[in-house]
């Protein structure tokens, strides 16, 4: 039996919701490799510390999935040397872009109108549906890349938990890890000292008052009924994950056995 790398997770001061997926299992009694596949929020803010531990991974490939919006507002990534970043946005600049200037600028009246009654849960899910559909390109590209040679990776967006999230997930499935396990990797980015933190435009406590704060949390929690949405999506789009894969992304039965001998012990 192989014995199994406990995972260590530091505390970063400038990376929030960083994490080994390793040591998940899949359906056939495997476990995803410790070492081989990471997630965390954006780069942008590491310290020369967290620099060091992130080159200390020894990663491959670093897939940034923000938009040039995202970029503008937090910054590129700190550069590793002799890491490879592939920036592969999940979303469009101009996709509902007076949407998030409203989260970040709107007053309390504003902010209830647009997310008050469920609303803003529906966004959140209809944003991970539509991932599903109209970014199998993207996520074609970053199956294929991780079969042919960019182990080990970590995959970012902003917070690390939508867009990420996803990309995680699809990776997931592709290899056979449990789904149960898939959404329970997911949730943790809800624990607090992974949360991204909220910044609006104003710095007044009524620009972070309760019920603003209890407005905006469907946009920043990882809830399960988001990534169940993606998989209902998958299985009434596709039929199933096999299908999926094979269809939708492209990806042959041949690559993914070698995806997963690159990622599971």
């Amino acid at each position: 039996m192989t014995q199994q790398i406990p995972s260590t997770e530091p505390e970063l001061a400038g990376v929030r919701n960083f994490r080994d997926v390793g040591g998940l299992p899949t359906v056939d009694g495997r476990r995803v490799r410790h070492g081989a596949l990471f997630r965390s929020g954006h780069l942008a803010h590491a310290t020369p510390e967290d620099a060091a531990f992130l080159d200390s991974l020894g990663l491959h490939t670093i897939f940034d999935f923000r938009n040039a919006a995202d970029q503008r507002l937090e910054g590129p990534d700190v550069e590793l040397p002799g890491v490879r970043n592939v920036n592969l946005p999940l979303s469009d600049p101009a996709d509902g872009a007076e949407f998030w200037k409203m989260v970040r600028d709107g007053d309390l009246d504003q902010l209830r109108e647009i997310l008050a009654d469920g609303k803003g849960a529906a966004r959140m899910i209809a944003s991970y549906r539509s991932i599903v559909t109209e970014r199998t390109g993207e996520h074609s590209q970053v199956l294929r890349s991780l079969v042919e040679d960019s182990v080990p990776a970590l995959m970012h967006c902003a917070a690390g938990k939508d867009r990420a999230g996803l990309s995680i997930a699809v990776t997931l499935l592709a290899v056979g890890v449990e789904r149960e396990a898939i959404v329970a990797d997911y949730l943790k980015s809800n624990e607090k000292h992974r949360r991204y933190k909220v910044r609006r435009g104003s710095s007044a406590p009524s620009a972070y008052s309760p019920e603003v704060m209890e407005l905006l949390s469907p946009l920043f929690d990882a809830r399960a009924e988001y990534l169940q949405a993606a998989f209902d999506t998958i299985d009434e789009t596709w039929g199933d994950v096999d299908t999926y894969l094979e269809q939708g992304l492209r990806l042959t039965p041949e690559a993914r056995e070698r995806l997963r001998e690159r990622l599971l012990d």
